[in-house]
């Protein structure tokens, strides 16, 4: 397939580039300042808090799928720049008549909205009472702008008319790719504290073909 990877050079994105390669894939990697990418990666310069639109489209054109590890380097003085983001990634899709996108958001952005239901649920039904009563409050306290920025981004996605699927993972690490992690549709994982960046690359790139995941929410952990 033809992939293009946006925020190629961060954590997720070096996973997700490098395991498309190792798949065989045609990878296009997108990044403010693309270096060091594996031989055959084609690379496209674009700052997604200034975005080059023409650029971006040329990122995206004849893409089968985009997958976008978006997110701030700093998530207390950076917030913003997902749903940014995330807007310019849609309209250059749309310009380009490219229809799969997944993206990674985070497990504490909130109860997943249920269409025919007035209000969302308090609480996420996937979080134990830890989660609801103080993971989740502290996590909100201290990042809450970029969660608020997270929920904007998956909104846009709602409201793109794109075949979207959005990657949920909680606590992020650095331990190697172990392919073992569990998943669920529209909520969070109960227990799960943590995932392996190398994971959600994994399963990003497996729900490429997986219809079932088409405008759904994963929630994914160890």
């Amino acid at each position: 397939m033809k992939l293009t990877v946006v925020a190629a050079t961060g954590g997720i994105g070096r996973h997700l580039v490098g395991q498309a390669v190792a798949a065989g894939h045609h990878v296009t990697a997108v990044a403010r300042g693309p270096r060091d990418m594996p031989a055959g990666v084609r690379v496209v310069a674009v700052d997604l808090t200034r975005p080059d639109m023409r650029a971006l489209a040329s990122a995206v054109r004849g893409a089968d799928a985009v997958l976008s590890a978006l997110g701030p380097r700093n998530p207390r003085a950076d917030a913003g720049i997902t749903s940014q983001g995330t807007r310019a990634i849609v309209t250059a899709m749309h310009a380009e008549n490219v229809r799969r996108l997944v993206i990674v958001s985070a497990a504490p952005v909130g109860p997943v909205p249920v269409p025919g239901q007035p209000t969302a649920p308090r609480h996420d039904p996937g979080d134990g009472f830890f989660m609801r009563y103080l993971g989740t409050p502290l996590t909100h306290a201290m990042f809450g702008r970029h969660y608020a920025d997270l929920a904007a981004a998956e909104q846009i996605l709602r409201d793109s008319g794109l075949e979207w699927t959005v990657s949920r993972p909680p606590k992020l690490t650095d331990k190697p790719l172990t392919g073992r992690y569990r998943t669920a549709l529209n909520r969070n994982i109960r227990g799960g504290f943590s995932v392996p960046r190398a994971d959600v690359a994994h399963h990003m790139l497996a729900v490429i073909d997986q219809p079932e995941t088409i405008k759904q929410v994963i929630g994914i952990a160890s």
